[in-house]
């Protein structure tokens, strides 16, 4: 945790918080903080600063807060992504999140199994607790955007027109001709797919709404290596 991500029910006055749970046992055991030390925090949608122990006690301590310090800029990556596995998946929200993808949107497609979409992890509170690990990592505190798509078809003829317009459009598929480009200039909406990659009637739906297929070299990369590199490469 290099930075502790505060909500506002953590103040119990203007410029105080009181935090208890994993982030009061994160910031005991593993900073070793004692009163008068300060530590980086920041607000949850705002700026980023420090906070002065106050208080420390068995179960709680509290801080006086003091917030300056603009939050990093976001990629200008929206990242569609085929539905990983529920492990998977927990790591993918962990890493798009610390990289500082603001808008994550979780398709279906003919080779993610049904049983993925009833998944645990899915579930508003286990997605919020991957996407605050991310940021507590970068140290950034602008939380992600994050929809789920289960229905492939309706989806990218309907929402994928609209979400490409003013972006560069690219689809990541080992058999494209075209190498993925390095370093762009201009917003990106990115599709990536599932182990095993989307079929060749998904390829062709996605093309032909206008998203470019590109590939990243000789190396078919799983869902969690890809997503960093291919964010790398782009920006």
């Amino acid at each position: 945790m290099n930075l502790v991500l505060l909500f506002a029910k953590d103040f119990i006055d203007t410029r105080k918080v009181r935090l208890e749970g994993r982030r009061f046992r994160h910031i005991l055991e593993v900073h070793r903080v004692l009163a008068g030390d300060e530590i980086r925090v920041g607000m949850a949608g705002g700026l980023i600063g420090t906070g002065r122990i106050t208080s420390l006690r068995d179960s709680s301590l509290e801080m006086d807060i003091s917030l300056a310090q603009e939050p990093p800029a976001a990629l200008p990556v929206t990242l569609v992504l085929a539905l990983p596995r529920p492990k998977v998946l927990r790591r993918v929200v962990l890493s798009a999140a610390a990289m500082g993808v603001k808008r994550l949107i979780l398709l279906n497609s003919y080779r993610v199994e049904k049983s993925f979409w009833q998944s645990p992890v899915l579930q508003p509170d286990s997605i919020h607790k991957q996407v605050i690990l991310g940021l507590e990592q970068a140290c950034d505190t602008i939380l992600p955007e994050i929809s789920l798509k289960p229905f492939f078809k309706p989806f990218v003829e309907d929402e994928l027109p609209l979400l490409i317009k003013d972006t560069i459009p690219l689809v990541a598929h080992p058999a494209a001709q075209e190498q993925c480009p390095r370093n762009v200039s201009l917003p990106v909406t990115l599709v990536i797919g599932p182990e095993g990659g989307f079929i060749p009637y998904e390829i062709e739906k996605l093309t032909l709404c206008g998203l470019k297929a590109v590939h990243i070299g000789s190396r078919i990369l799983n869902v969690e290596t890809a997503v960093p590199f291919i964010l790398s490469r782009l920006f």
